[in-house]
C-alpha cells in the first residue's frame, strides 16, 4: 500500500516521545497496515507495514533486542 505524502491520516506520537522532536509518528491507514513517518518531516517519505511484521518490531522493541550494546 502506498501512503501518500498529503494523505490525512490521524498521526500518533509516543507518549515516550518527551516532545524533543527526535521520534516517529504512526497512523493505521486500513485495517491491515500501518503507517510510519518522522515526525521532523511530515510530508516526507512514509514506511507501511503489514499489522504482523509491526506487532512483531514492538514485540521485540520491549524485549530490548535493538538496546544498544
Amino acid at each position: 500500500m502506498a501512503i501518500q505524502p498529503n494523505s490525512a491520516f490521524s498521526w500518533q506520537k509516543s507518549s515516550y516521545s518527551g516532545g524533543n522532536g527526535a521520534c516517529v509518528e504512526i497512523a493505521v491507514p486500513a485495517v491491515q497496515a500501518i503507517a510510519v513517518r518522522d515526525s521532523k518531516d511530515p510530508d516526507g517519505p512514509r514506511l507501511t507495514f503489514d499489522s504482523a511484521a509491526w506487532s512483531t518490531f514492538v514485540a521485540e522493541v520491549g524485549a530490548g533486542t535493538y538496546d544498544p550494546a
